[in-house]
């Protein structure tokens, strides 16, 4: 193996690294604004979605006292990705 072939080939990795972390991480839960960023919607929205159950969603304890925050799991955003919004109760 030559000099070129060695600058070659540490090219091809560096370019492989930095893409992978170009890449975005998959979390287990998701915010509402991190859903509303994902699908291109309002945050607004994606709370309406909860609060009217469109969307499987729990709520978790935030910030102080009894305050309380959407969550969504990777699973229900790539559903709702594939096969949309659940029809209204």
């Amino acid at each position: 193996m030559n000099e070129t072939d060695v600058v070659a080939r540490l090219e091809r990795i560096e370019t492989l690294l930095s893409s992978l972390v170009q890449q975005e991480k998959v979390k287990d839960f998701y915010t509402t604004s991190e859903v509303a960023n994902i699908l291109g919607r309002a945050e607004f929205t994606v709370r309406e979605w909860c609060r009217l159950y469109r969307i499987h969603a729990e709520k978790r304890p935030c910030g102080r006292g009894r305050s309380k925050e959407w969550m969504i799991s990777h699973t229900e955003l790539q559903r709702i990705q594939n096969e949309g919004l659940l029809s209204i109760r």
